[in-house]
């Protein structure tokens, strides 16, 4: 069996916003691996984190969301010069690289002792603060009465004048908060400063110290001292060449800019006493560069390496043009919001080949309108011209799919695009998308809250709740033979499996507050088959088959042996039954 590329890896991937002075934990330690070629869904109910997760590969939060912590790493050699051409200039450069970082391996040899100075300061300084612990406590409490002010403050300014029974009771339970308020803060300052005065009055430590630091730091001096060996000079060389390859891509000002940036990372890496071998170490320092390019080879005058790219690190404009629209293209649910109204159709299709594949406007044209005529644009030569509003919404989205094409992207993400059109039409763009893929051998990214959709257009299936995947499997596993509690009521809830005269199946309760920390199973609540485990301990991903995963106590040995409901047995047969194939 061959193995399949790996286009996308996401790993430990946690998003969060900033909302009213609150953290919202969107998506919570993802881990998924995208594989070239292929046709994943993204499905769960509205807010569990689908939009959220694909926006993070291309950048695209909102400007309140940021990336906590994890990585998502692209796989595509083309995104950077993996082979560069070292002449005399660039010679001198990592020349100038190569003595610096020779100075920085010295302090290798004081790794140990640096650590210890690093470990006396925290702890000096711990004495004179507050802890970690209660720090957390008192901005929990903070953000807790700022949000109530600011939800009593919007009530009151929907009050009417004449309920002034009301507004005089909102405004004084807002005097009342911002009293408490008040008064936190000066709690937390006047700990503050007892603490302080107590450490700066602690003489015998204090001496202590001192004589403490200062014995460290002649024994640092002398460490430092001792020559490099052989070994870190040789491995010095080659992490020169590797930080020279990595920015190799960006312009000379740029460049210069980095190349401190990573100097600055590696010297604090080896004060540390860090394996610099390390790939764990290696990604951490070049975090600095979102274009990682590892050293693999070298022949006369020409360095070879390997890109690695972090998008979950990009942090500069000339990154995310390599990247949004180019190698990610989205295709969203309405299109009106990708198409400008006020330019022609043929204009924007263009724009965009001129932008992405550098021809003539003349070629621009005849690539257009091929593009026009392959996502079934009738007419497309005399359609050229027209405006969006002249076409109708089928149409329109087959031209934004046109347009994410013409980027042509290594993956196509499809944010709902047939949820605004009727089902004919529906059908129609879903097979475009999938015959598109064998001719332009994209990877497709399918993001709905509708099953009866993926069966049509997915390999995989990944269920996502509460910004976790709770379950991930082919479509076959996902469809035939679910594990997840959640994925159960979400088939259970297929409009085709309704029985005449029978309500049709819903999922009970909402999902939790993604703004509180959630203990156990975020659908424990809503679950009828919860465990006691389940509202205490969240599941591990159990492992049902090669290609099948569950997060549910319910695979554990020890669980009790629960058949999944009875509206989903034999959904094969119901569902053929239910479309008289």
């Amino acid at each position: 069996m061959e193995e399949k590329k790996v286009l996308l890896s996401v790993q430990d991937l946690v998003v969060k916003f900033k909302v009213r002075g609150r953290s919202l934990t969107a998506i919570r330690g993802i881990s998924l691996d995208i594989y070239e070629g292929e046709s994943i869904a993204i499905v769960g109910e509205s807010g569990s984190g689908k939009s959220v997760f694909t926006k993070t590969f291309a950048n695209m939060l909102d400007s309140n969301g940021y990336v906590d912590s994890g990585k998502i790493i692209f796989n595509d050699p083309d995104l950077a010069e993996t082979s560069l051409d070292v002449g005399r200039k660039e010679d001198m450069r990592m020349t100038s690289i190569r003595t610096r970082l020779d100075i920085y391996s010295m302090l290798e040899n004081g790794a140990e002792t640096y650590r210890a100075m690093k470990a006396l300061e925290a702890e000096k300084k711990a004495r004179a603060t507050i802890s970690d612990e209660e720090d957390t406590v008192y901005q929990e409490k903070l953000a807790d009465l700022r949000f109530e002010r600011a939800e009593t403050f919007n009530h009151k300014q929907t009050l009417d004048s004449h309920e002034k029974a009301q507004v005089k009771e909102a405004a004084a339970k807002i005097a009342a908060l911002d009293k408490q308020i008040e008064a936190l803060e000066a709690d937390r300052k006047k700990q503050l400063q007892t603490r302080a005065r107590a450490a700066a009055a602690d003489t015998a430590y204090n001496a202590e110290f001192t004589k403490k630091m200062a014995g460290l730091r002649e024994q640092y001096r002398k460490e430092i001292a001792k020559p490099i060996t052989l070994e870190q000079h040789t491995r010095n060389v080659n992490l020169a060449k590797e930080i020279y390859l990595s920015v190799g891509r960006y312009d000379f000002v740029s460049r210069n800019r980095m190349i401190r940036r990573l100097l600055k990372a590696c010297k604090e890496a080896m004060r540390q006493g860090l394996d610099m071998d390390s790939d764990e170490v290696r990604n951490d320092v070049f975090g600095a560069v979102t274009f990682r390019v590892k050293l693999i080879d070298e022949a006369e005058n020409r360095l070879f390496g390997r890109c690695v790219l972090d998008l979950a690190n990009i942090k500069y404009s000339k990154d995310l043009t390599q990247i949004r629209g180019k190698k990610i293209a989205t295709v969203f649910q309405d299109p009106m919001t990708s198409l400008n109204p006020i330019i022609t159709i043929g204009q924007q299709i263009t724009s965009i080949i001129l932008k992405h594949q550098h021809c003539s406007e003349a070629e621009a044209r005849i690539r257009a309108l091929e593009l026009m005529k392959k996502v079934g644009i009738p007419n497309a030569e005399n359609r050229f011209d027209d405006y969006p509003f002249q076409y109708s919404g089928g149409m329109r989205q087959r031209i934004v799919i046109a347009i994410a094409l013409s980027c042509q992207p290594k993956i196509l993400i499809c944010d709902e695009p047939t949820t605004a059109l009727d089902v004919t039409i529906q059908a129609q763009i879903l097979k475009l998308i999938k015959d598109l893929q064998h001719e332009f051998g994209y990877t497709i990214v399918f993001i709905t809250h509708d099953l009866g959709v993926v069966a049509n257009v997915a390999d995989r299936v990944a269920v996502l709740y509460a910004g976790q995947i709770v379950e991930l499997g082919t479509v076959e596993d996902v469809f035939y033979d679910p594990r997840h509690p959640y994925t159960w009521a979400m088939l259970s809830s297929l409009p085709q499996l309704a029985q005449r005269n029978t309500e049709l199946y819903s999922i009970t309760g909402t999902p939790p507050s993604l703004y509180n920390k959630i203990v156990g199973d975020p659908f424990a609540p809503r679950n009828p088959y919860c465990l006691k485990i389940d509202t205490i301990q969240d599941a591990p991903m159990f492992k049902v088959s090669d290609t099948h995963y569950a997060k549910t106590w319910l695979l554990d040995p020890r669980a009790p042996k629960i058949e999944k409901p009875e509206a989903i047995r034999n959904l094969h047969e119901k569902l053929v039954e239910a479309f008289n194939i």
